[in-house]
C-alpha cells in the first residue's frame, strides 16, 4: 500500500462520517469509527499529527523503499576519500559501482566499509515469488 503523506484530516473525517451514518447509533462500527475520528482530531489538536503521519508511513511503507543511500561513488577509492573527510556516520549506507556497503566503526574514531547488500541487489538474487 502507498502511503498518502498529504492526507487531510478533513476529508479522512468525511469519510468516517459517510461510513457511519451507514450503521446504527451504539453499534460495534459507530463506537469504532468515532474512535478512529476522535484519535485523529486529538492528534491534529494536539499538535502532533507530524508525528502521527511519520508513524503511519513508516507503518505502511515497505522497509525496502525505507533504506536511504547516503552517498552514490564510482569508485571504492571515492568512496574511502569521502569517509576520510570525516562526513561518514556509523550506520550510512552507500552504494560503490552498484554495490551496496555500511560504514561502521571499527575502534575509536576509525571507520570502514561493510559490503551490505543493498534491497535492489537482493531484490535481483532473490526476486519474489508470485502468489
Amino acid at each position: 500500500m502507498k502511503y498518502n503523506q498529504d492526507f487531510q484530516v478533513e476529508s479522512v473525517l468525511d469519510v468516517l462520517r459517510r461510513i457511519n451514518e451507514k450503521y446504527e447509533e451504539g453499534s460495534d462500527e459507530d463506537e469504532a469509527l468515532r474512535i478512529a475520528a476522535v484519535a485523529l482530531l486529538y492528534l491534529q489538536d494536539s499538535g502532533r499529527m507530524d508525528e502521527y503521519r511519520e508513524f503511519f508511513r513508516s507503518f505502511y511503507t515497505p522497509a525496502i523503499e525505507d533504506v536511504v543511500v547516503a552517498g552514490t561513488f564510482e569508485t571504492r577509492q571515492a568512496a574511502e576519500a569521502w569517509l576520510a573527510s570525516g562526513k561518514g556516520h556509523d550506520g550510512d549506507l552507500l552504494r560503490i559501482a552498484g554495490q551496496g556497503f555500511q560504514v561502521i566503526r571499527t575502534g575509536g574514531s576509525q571507520q570502514t566499509l561493510l559490503r551490505t547488500p543493498l534491497p535492489e541487489e537482493l531484490m535481483k538474487k532473490f526476486p519474489p515469488q508470485p502468489t
